[in-house]
C-alpha cells in the first residue's frame, strides 16, 4: 500500500494515467479532510445501498394493503415507522421509494448536464450570432421558475414518472449552459487552444477534446448541488399527482396521501418528508465538499 501511495503522490508522473490517478488521489485526501462532505457521501452511499437492496431490507410488501392495520403508530405490530391509510408499511414504502428517487436523479444527471454542457461550450467557443441565439434561448428558460415550467410541461405530456423526468431535465439544463459558457470564454483564446487550432484540429474536436474537460469540474459541482432541487421538484410533482402514480411508493406521493392526517397521524407524511430532507442534505454537503476539491480557486483551503 505504501508503494502505491508513493506512486500516486509522485510529483513527476511518468504517464498521463499516473498523473490523473495521482490527481484523483490527492482530491480524495482533500475531500476526506472535510467531515461534512464525508457525512454527505455516507448519506448518498446509504441511498445507493437502500435502493439496491430494498427487496431484502423492506420488512413488508410496499403495496400490500391491510385495512385492519391502517394508521398504526410507529413501533406497533412490527411496523417500525407505522402504517398509512391503507395499512401499508411506511418503512417498506420509503425503502422502495429510494429506488424511484435514485432513478430520477440518475436520469436527470445524464441528460440535463450533457445538454447544457453542449449548448454552453458551443456558444462560448463560436461566439457571435451562435452565442446570441443560444443564450437567448437559455434566458427564456431561465425566466420561468423551474417548478412552474416543469408543471406546464407535465400538464402537456401527461402525468407519469417518465414524463416528470423529461420535464425536470428540460428545465434543468440552462444553469449548466451558463456555467459551461463562462468556462469556455476563459479558455477559448488560450495559447494551447490556438496551437491546437494551428495544427488543423476541427472545432468539434477542440470543443470535445479540450474545452469540455476544462468545464467538467464546474459542471460536476453544479450537478451535485442541484440534485437536492431535483429531488424537491420530483417530490412536488408527485405531491400534485403529476409524477409517480399510485400504487408506486414515491416520497412526494406519500406526503400527498398523508397530508390530511398530519395533525393526528403525523407519521404518515412526516417520515417520507424526513427522507427527502436527509437525502437533499446529503447532496448539498457533498456538493460543498466537491467544490472545495474541484474548484481551482479553492485549492488553497
Amino acid at each position: 500500500m505504501s508503494t502505491l501511495t508513493t506512486w500516486l503522490r509522485d510529483p513527476n508522473p511518468s504517464s498521463r494515467r499516473q498523473a490523473k490517478l495521482g490527481q484523483a488521489y490527492l482530491g480524495w485526501l482533500r475531500l476526506r479532510r472535510n467531515p461534512l462532505a464525508m457525512a454527505g457521501l455516507v448519506i448518498i452511499g446509504l441511498l445507493l445501498v437502500v435502493a439496491a437492496f430494498a427487496p431484502w431490507l423492506a420488512p413488508h410488501d410496499p403495496i400490500a394493503q391491510n385495512l385492519q392495520n391502517r394508521l398504526m403508530p410507529p413501533g406497533t405490530a412490527g411496523h417500525v415507522l407505522g402504517t398509512d391509510d391503507f395499512g401499508r408499511d411506511i418503512l417498506s414504502r420509503i425503502l422502495y421509494g429510494a429506488r424511484i428517487t435514485l432513478a430520477v436523479i440518475a436520469l436527470v444527471a445524464v441528460t440535463a448536464p450533457v445538454l447544457g454542457l453542449i449548448i454552453g461550450t458551443v456558444a462560448g467557443y463560436f461566439g457571435g450570432w451562435v452565442d446570441a441565439v443560444l443564450m437567448r434561448v437559455t434566458d427564456i428558460f431561465l425566466a420561468f421558475p423551474r417548478l412552474i415550467l416543469a408543471l406546464a410541461l407535465v400538464a402537456v405530456l401527461g402525468p407519469g414518472i417518465e414524463n416528470a423526468v423529461l420535464a425536470i431535465a428540460l428545465t434543468a439544463w440552462p444553469p449548466y449552459a451558463r456555467v459551461a459558457r463562462a468556462e469556455t470564454l476563459t479558455v477559448r483564446n488560450a495559447d494551447y487552444i490556438a496551437a491546437i487550432r494551428l495544427q488543423g484540429a476541427s472545432a468539434p474536436r477542440i470543443i470535445w477534446g479540450h474545452v469540455v474537460p476544462m468545464c467538467l469540474p464546474s459542471v460536476i459541482i453544479r450537478v451535485t448541488l442541484d440534485m437536492a432541487g431535483v429531488i424537491l421538484i420530483a417530490a412536488g410533482l408527485g405531491f400534485l399527482g403529476l409524477g409517480a402514480q399510485p400504487p408506486l411508493s414515491e416520497w412526494g406521493l406519500m406526503i400527498s396521501a398523508g397530508r390530511k392526517y398530519l395533525f393526528e397521524q403525523w407519521w404518515v407524511a412526516t417520515m417520507p418528508g424526513l427522507a427527502i430532507f436527509i437525502v437533499s442534505l446529503g447532496f448539498n454537503l457533498l456538493g460543498d465538499g466537491l467544490r472545495d476539491v474541484l474548484d481551482p480557486r479553492s485549492s488553497g483551503k
